[in-house]
């Protein structure tokens, strides 16, 4: 059984390559990369920023969220995060 999984291995890294990874949004959800510039938005684990700058990836001030209190320090502020995060569609 284990021959036959990696038989079939170059030709699933093929198609998967040829096809490229595609991400979809939950409903009523829309991804970072969708917003404009300067727009505050809202995670669905609370975590609130303002979109600074987006290309591959996007440029964030973190504003709040929900963490414990010794690891504030770490998320607040400006951070670089994936340009497909969900966000909710309004605040």
């Amino acid at each position: 059984m284990k021959n036959l999984k990696v038989k079939y291995l170059p030709k699933m890294v093929k198609n998967a390559l040829k096809n490229g990874f595609k991400s979809k949004q939950k409903k009523g959800m829309m991804l970072l990369r969708d917003l404009p510039v300067g727009k505050i938005f809202k995670t669905e684990s609370g975590t609130k920023g303002v979109l600074i700058e987006i290309n591959t990836n996007a440029k964030v001030v973190i504003l709040s969220g929900d963490w414990p209190e010794e690891d504030k320090g770490y998320y607040l502020g400006k951070q670089l995060i994936s340009a497909d995060t969900e966000i909710y569609n309004e605040l």
